[in-house]
């Protein structure tokens, strides 16, 4: 049996600041997004939004043009191009909103180069598949089902009954960090050490949180350079969760009401104040 810390908001508080007189957006954190596809361009703006809204100084956007509009139309502030030189972030975020079925030999090159290089990588979604053999610092970001791929091509022996001892046994095995969502999400780090968050509702339950997540995760990431990234992940949910239930107005003990993606990306800015508080 795996020993589980539950994580607190005491314990997000210390991955938040208020920017000081010295700080730029450099200082900030730099996050940039290999997100999206024409199939799933909402993916790439949900990411982008969240990423923002969560406090970094810089997002960049790296994808097709088609995807890239639709990201520039809802925040102008990006950086968008199709072409990932000359980008140099603290954090990338890949993945979210595409279908490794449908990615391209010259796509594959380019996110594994992404993963051979020393910036922190988010892996959500359409990018699992990669994630054995990466050389960056990494953190997986899978639900139930892509989790149960995932150990399958890992040939980790199924944990069905014990969520935290099979998010443990995966970290170690791929030697990265293990975000493995839910209502009660876990984050095991290489050592197999597992951290437990309860911060979300189940109006949370909706397509694309995850990609508000992915954004989430790597905004604080590239806020926090140098700490633990169980930890840093740990943090980033915890938000995320607080973000959708003040969206969801389930705060004090309310039953709340039904919430979209975009409404938990607009409730970080609020979330973070109350951590600041």
């Amino acid at each position: 049996m795996v020993e589980v810390r539950e994580w607190t908001r005491s314990d997000t508080a210390r991955f938040f600041r208020v920017p000081t007189p010295d700080d730029d957006k450099y200082a900030r954190g730099v996050v940039a997004l290999r997100t999206g596809s024409p199939a799933y361009p909402g993916a790439a703006v949900l990411g982008v939004e969240a990423a923002w809204r969560a406090g970094a100084g810089f997002v960049r956007y790296v994808g097709p043009t088609r995807v890239a509009d639709a990201v520039l139309a809802r925040r102008p502030e990006t950086v968008a191009g199709p072409d990932a030189g000359g980008t140099r972030p603290d954090v990338w975020v890949i993945g979210s909103g595409t279908d490794p079925g449908e990615r391209s030999d010259a796509e594959t090159v380019t996110l594994r180069e992404i993963l051979s290089g020393s910036a922190t990588v988010i892996i959500d979604a359409g990018a699992l598949d990669l994630a054995p053999g990466t050389r960056a610092p990494f953190l997986v970001t899978p639900h139930a089902r892509e989790f149960s791929k995932l150990r399958e091509r890992l040939r980790v022996p199924s944990s069905e009954d014990d969520r935290a001892e099979g998010a443990s046994q995966v970290a170690v095995k791929i030697g990265g960090t293990v975000l493995l969502k839910g209502a009660r999400t876990l984050i095991a780090d290489p050592s197999g050490a597992v951290i437990a968050v309860e911060a979300g509702t189940g109006w949370l339950a909706t397509a694309g949180t995850g990609d508000v997540l992915a954004g989430v995760l790597g905004a604080v990431t590239a806020a926090n350079p140098g700490a633990s990234l169980a930890e840093v992940a740990a943090a980033g949910a915890w938000l995320h969760g607080h973000a959708a239930r003040i969206a969801a107005g389930v705060l004090e003990g309310a039953p709340g009401h039904p919430i979209v993606a975009m409404d938990v990306a607009e409730a970080l800015p609020s979330a973070i104040a109350d951590v600041l508080a």
